[in-house]
């Protein structure tokens, strides 16, 4: 068992939440279910707590009410290599939500994701090429690599 792992807190949809993610990603799983009791009358038999992995990666998602919203300040790390994979991650997690700068996104749940190709720290690395990618880069919503690709190296600028 991971000694952390991230807590998610929803209002009333983490079930949802995680049902979507599961969907989303391979290689996940939804795990246990607790639910409230008595001891909260308003939410009694409704989920608390749901436990899911994705990639091998511990979460609980819990139903907490409306006290708590995601900011961007947090968000989840989607590293991909291709466009394909990129495009797939991005098209499912903005369904319902917003596309960002960057390759950041909000997904319909208000979690912030960031879906990043290798390709773009592979040309970050690369001093020729560096200054040319990270101007492309902050000109994206979705991260294109083959625009990346075409972007001048640093004696060109």
């Amino acid at each position: 068992m991971q000694k952390i792992s991230p807590f998610l807190w929803f209002d009333t949809q983490a079930e949802e939440a995680v049902d979507f993610y599961v969907s989303v990603f391979p290689d996940s799983r939804k795990g246990q279910v607790t639910y409230y009791n008595d001891a909260f009358p308003e939410r009694a038999g409704k989920a608390m707590t749901v436990h899911f992995e994705l990639f091998g990666q511990a979460f609980t998602a819990l139903n907490g009410g409306p006290h708590f919203k995601f900011t961007p300040a947090i968000s989840l790390f989607v590293r991909c290599r291709g466009q394909q994979e990129v495009d797939g991650y991005w098209d499912k997690l903005t369904e319902g939500g917003k596309p960002g700068q960057c390759g950041w996104l909000e997904d319909r749940f208000g979690l912030s994701w960031q879906v990043v190709p290798e390709e773009l720290f592979e040309l970050l690395a690369d001093p020729k090429k560096a200054e040319g990618a990270t101007q492309a880069m902050l000109g994206m919503r979705k991260i294109v690599i083959a625009e990346l690709e075409r972007t001048p190296q640093s004696e060109d600028l």
